[in-house]
């Protein structure tokens, strides 16, 4: 394993602007730009199918764009050009992060019936006022056509996430502009605006969230990604969700590993759950944070009626509700006992609250045999920062290690950091030196754990002083209170210490594997062997290749 560096990266900052770029709140807004000028674009809708019309809403300083559309995979295809697009400046409300922009349509193309499925990018340039070129950038998804697939793979996009953090217009399901004081955080979101910079494309030596960096002790936490992102004039959140970041680094390892892979949003997943019946494997990948009741029943019927679901992702978290056609995205989080319609007279199951809520009564074990609350942060910050950095494996003879040549004990994917930054597990005990789920775990019969890593709800240090953390205790409590009655110290020592896991499972006909960790894609990101071969395992197994 290469040595890692003993400094953090420097990006320029003054301490103050590091704190800023940890605690502030900064984000994408119409007009931002100043003089230089701007373009923005979104589309109706976040996937379309052969044959379907884009609906493109742009507002820009300039009074015509250009545009290029590139399939995104693992080669890069251009699929469309134009110029001289005529384009205006278009008013946004105050709140357009919940509303939407409402912007008018700005040009129509249709989807060519002989573009494959998978993610395109849009490119816009127009002139700025400087004379030097402005430029953005927005994705959709082309969906498969219905019918069966023999020997493709279906990725399901974490479109739910991504619009979870998207901080474009100022408010997303973490920080915001509403409220009383313009200081709360957004329950509900919208997709009619554009994508905030970073989620649709980075550089490549943009840092992930996982420490890079041997943390010497008592050294006060630095979290180099969001320094970078304010330095850069990139999202705050761009290492947490987006394609950039995280789904794109499966599709392209997959199709360049040969595989023949279409792909689709997760509002696909909600409005149309028999598209995966045509698929013997469905994968899920990165930060998967956020999902529906209906989404989950459409993975729940396709594993039961036999379809195998290859999850390489972490953080099972939050229900949502989707309002106006799937347009709005609605999830109360911290706010939701207090504040949800759900707990007022309605349906109490449907609360966007935490899956492993008691009255939800649908943890996310159910569906993918692990749980968010059972697991969380690893790698960064004061949570295990000189952690394993791979999962510890104890079960080495399982089909899914076939080949890597690892042993009990060992690290899997630790060279190219696939543990972290949010994993998620499953209460457990060790016998005969192995890790089996508690009899009040929620696992799923017949589940497997594979490599069991820790995890932690707090940053807990005596050296550091509360104010130079970032994550706290905050999230510790919240799931103390969650799943037992209130936040008190006793029930925060209940869940404060988490793990992260790999597990297998029958259910119905079908199959469950859940690497649980958001880094997952690092490892193929980085091109590490032994994540590779599991990963390839995975899928020949699915697609009844092996």
């Amino acid at each position: 394993m290469s040595r890692l560096p003993t400094e953090f990266p420097d990006f320029g900052l003054t301490p103050e602007q590091r704190r800023h770029a940890v605690r502030g709140h900064y984000y994408e807004w119409p007009g931002m730009d100043g003089e230089r000028g701007e373009i923005w674009c979104y589309s109706d809708r976040f996937s379309y199918r052969a044959g379907e019309m884009v609906t493109l809403h742009v507002s820009s300083t300039a009074s015509a764009f250009s545009m290029t559309i590139a399939r995104d995979g693992g080669s890069e295809t251009k699929m469309f050009e134009k110029s001289g697009v005529a384009s205006r400046w278009q008013d946004s409300p105050d709140q357009c992060s919940a509303e939407g922009c409402g912007w008018e349509a700005s040009f129509e193309f249709r989807v060519g019936s002989d573009w494959p499925s998978g993610a395109y990018r849009i490119t816009l340039i127009a002139d700025g006022r400087d004379g030097k070129p402005i430029h953005s950038h927005h994705l959709f998804i082309v969906s498969p056509q219905p019918g069966k697939k023999p020997g493709r793979v279906l990725q399901v996009a974490a479109t739910g996430t991504w619009l979870a953090y998207n901080t474009w217009g100022g408010s997303n399901h973490y920080q915001g502009i509403t409220g009383p004081d313009r200081d709360q955080y957004s329950p509900i979101v919208s997709t009619q605006r554009p994508w905030c910079r970073g989620f649709v494309m980075l550089p490549t030596d943009a840092p992930r969230v996982p420490l890079e960096v041997a943390v010497p002790p008592k050294t006060v936490p630095r979290y180099p990604h969001m320094e970078w992102a304010l330095a850069t004039g990139h999202s705050k959140k761009y290492a947490s969700s987006g394609w950039a970041s995280y789904d794109s680094h499966f599709f392209r390892f997959a199709e360049q590993a040969g595989y023949a892979v279409d792909l689709v949003s997760q509002h696909d997943l909600h409005f149309s759950p028999d598209i995966l019946d045509g698929y013997d494997c469905t994968v899920f990948v990165g930060h998967d944070e956020y999902w529906t009741w209906e989404m989950r029943d459409a993975v729940d019927f396709y594993v039961e009626r036999g379809g195998h679901a290859a999850r390489f992702a972490g953080n099972f978290m939050w229900q949502t509700r989707l309002e106006d056609e799937g347009r709005r995205q609605v999830c109360y989080k911290y706010r939701a006992r207090a504040e949800d319609p759900a707990y007022r007279g309605g349906d109490v199951t449907r609360a966007t609250n935490s899956w492993e809520a008691p009255e939800i009564g649908r943890p996310g074990s159910a569906t993918f045999g692990l749980n968010a609350t059972r697991g969380v942060y690893a790698g960064w910050g004061g949570c295990a920062p000189r952690g394993v950095r791979g999962f510890p494996v104890y079960r080495p003879e399982h089909w899914a290690f076939a080949g890597t040549g690892i042993y009990y004990g060992d690290l899997l994917g630790a060279d190219s950091h696939v543990y972290g930054y949010e994993v998620d597990g499953l209460d457990f005990e060790i016998r005969g030196g192995l890790p089996y789920p508690t009899a009040a775990s929620g696992a799923p019969d017949g589940l497997q754990v594979l490599a069991v890593g820790m995890a932690s709800q707090v940053e807990e240090s005596a050296d550091i002083p509360i104010e130079d953390q970032f994550l706290t205790d905050e999230d510790g409590r919240f799931t103390a209170e969650t799943l037992f009655g209130d936040a008190s110290d006793a029930n925060l020592e209940k869940v404060k210490r988490g793990n992260g896991m790999i597990v297998n499972f029958p259910r119905g006909k079908g199959e469950v594997f859940h690497a649980g960790s958001c880094e997952w894609v690092a490892g193929l990101l980085r091109r590490d062997p032994m994540v590779e071969r599991v990963t390839q395992n995975v899928l020949d197994r699915y697609l009844g290749k092996s």
